[in-house]
């Protein structure tokens, strides 16, 4: 029975984390055709700007998100010749640490500098 409830759960986790997935990618296009100002005034000055040629270039904005993990603790009780005997696994508190990059292409225009595309950010950035 606990074998078919944690299946459950990661069914449920899995399709949780696919239905959050295009966040970040659908966001991002909302920029395309926009004034790279439009990012900077959303999310702050970009953390590196790299010229890819003439009048195009890269916008990158890096976060580092941080959580800390509860530990579990979990106790079966089993049944022996010796009598009843407590099991007992922990997992200890940890922190998680998750470094995410985004990055827009922008092309050199009359008006300044215009998102052209962006670079899918990584599943876990998602």
């Amino acid at each position: 029975m606990r074998i078919k409830a944690h299946h459950a759960v990661s069914a449920l986790s899995l399709l949780a984390t696919m239905a959050l997935s295009a966040c970040a990618s659908d966001t991002m296009k909302t920029y395309v055709g926009t004034p790279v100002e439009s990012v900077i005034i959303d999310y702050g000055p970009p953390t590196a700007v790299v010229d890819l040629g003439p009048g195009e270039r890269a916008y990158q904005w890096r976060k580092i998100s941080t959580n800390v993990v509860a530990g579990s603790r979990h106790t079966e009780i089993r049944d022996t010749r010796g009598g009843v005997r407590y099991e007992t696994r922990e997992t200890p508190d940890y922190v998680n640490r998750q470094e995410c990059f985004y990055t827009f292409f922008a092309r050199l225009t009359e008006r300044g500098w215009s998102v052209t595309g962006f670079r899918s950010p990584t599943l876990e950035c998602e």
